[in-house]
């Protein structure tokens, strides 16, 4: 079955994540620039969970660029996928309320995991699909990126519960790797595969 659908779907679930996210950001009662000082946990929050849907957004899209078609199998990884993506609004939420506290720093790192952890599920479902020698499985190879991510959030995890700042730093760094495409996927665009 063609892929258009699976792609339609996705981009309407995460344009409404991402709209759930801002519309949590409540205007400061002030009028001042320092107003805005008190909803500096919200708006770091907002900003880390934006880049994240996006990069997310991003990589899906480049990832089924090298895609010819999908299955029933795909199709329930993309889903197991989006519900993870869907968790960040409330995860976000949280985590700027509570000012950066142990547990919800923790469940947000939660969330980017289990997030992670259907990306590449995802990826392998495409992967068993199209077969082993297929451009995704080449731009791919060893996914030693998202490996470390994985690893990345599972320690950022344990850090939450005794230095969430840690957490924090682990959870920025992932996005920093992840901001722009995936070089690999990009240079198969180049080549032609």
């Amino acid at each position: 079955m063609g892929k258009g659908r699976l792609e339609a779907f996705s981009d309407g679930v995460i344009a409404i994540i991402i709209t759930i996210m801002v519309l949590e950001l409540k205007v400061p009662t002030g009028t001042d620039l320092a107003a805005l000082e008190s909803e500096a946990p919200v708006l770091g929050s907002y900003l880390l969970s934006f880049v994240f849907v996006g990069i997310y957004w991003n990589n899906h899209h480049h990832m089924l660029h090298l895609v010819k078609q999908v299955n029933g199998l795909i199709l329930w990884a993309n889903l197991h996928l989006l519900f993870w993506l869907s968790l960040v609004p409330f995860a976000t939420r949280w985590m700027a309320e509570s000012d950066y506290a142990r547990g919800p720093v923790a469940l947000y790192g939660l969330v980017l995991l289990g997030a992670a952890l259907s990306y590449t599920m995802l990826q392998l479902a495409l992967i068993r699909d199209q077969g082993r020698g297929s451009p995704l499985a080449a731009a791919v190879g060893h996914d030693r990126k998202g490996k470390i991510s994985l690893l990345a959030y599972a320690i950022g995890i344990g850090m939450a519960f005794v230095l969430p700042w840690v957490s924090l730093l682990l959870y920025i760094g992932v996005a920093i790797v992840w901001f722009l495409p995936d070089p690999r996927i990009e240079r198969r665009f180049r080549s032609g595969s």
